[in-house]
């Protein structure tokens, strides 16, 4: 599945070039943010800011459609196909695995009887 990456610069990248993306988690939105993007066929970066601070991902995909808009603040608009293991948001992926399992505990609790003492068991008669 690929994904589409709004970037707020000039950022011309060739239809086909490997680039690695990081991404950090925006703690208001909770909605992944681009902080640096590489080409890794041409070796030219493209970041935010000179050092990335906090928890982040890295994954790598192929670029398949890259739009760039002159004028103003300039914008891009990156189509990138993941590819690799490392392709998926493991932070956000990982926050929606504890919310699930958050719920699935509480719905566990509501209906398993975790409140209740367990039974005693008879004395056994030889």
């Amino acid at each position: 599945m690929d994904r589409l990456l709004v970037i707020t610069a000039q950022v011309a990248i060739a239809h086909g070039h490997r680039v690695e993306v990081i991404e950090q988690i925006d703690p208001l939105t909770e909605e992944p943010v681009v902080l640096a993007v590489v080409d890794l066929d041409t070796g030219i970066r493209y970041r935010r800011t000179d050092e990335v601070r906090g928890e982040f991902s890295r994954w790598i995909g192929r670029v398949i459609e890259c739009t760039v808009t002159i004028g103003g603040a300039g914008r891009t608009v990156l189509r990138v196909d993941p590819i690799g293991s490392g392709a998926t948001e493991a932070k956000g992926a990982l926050y929606g695995a504890d919310a699930a399992a958050d719920a699935a505990k509480a719905e566990a609790d509501r209906w398993g009887g975790t409140d209740r003492p367990p039974a005693e068991e008879p004395e056994r008669f030889w």
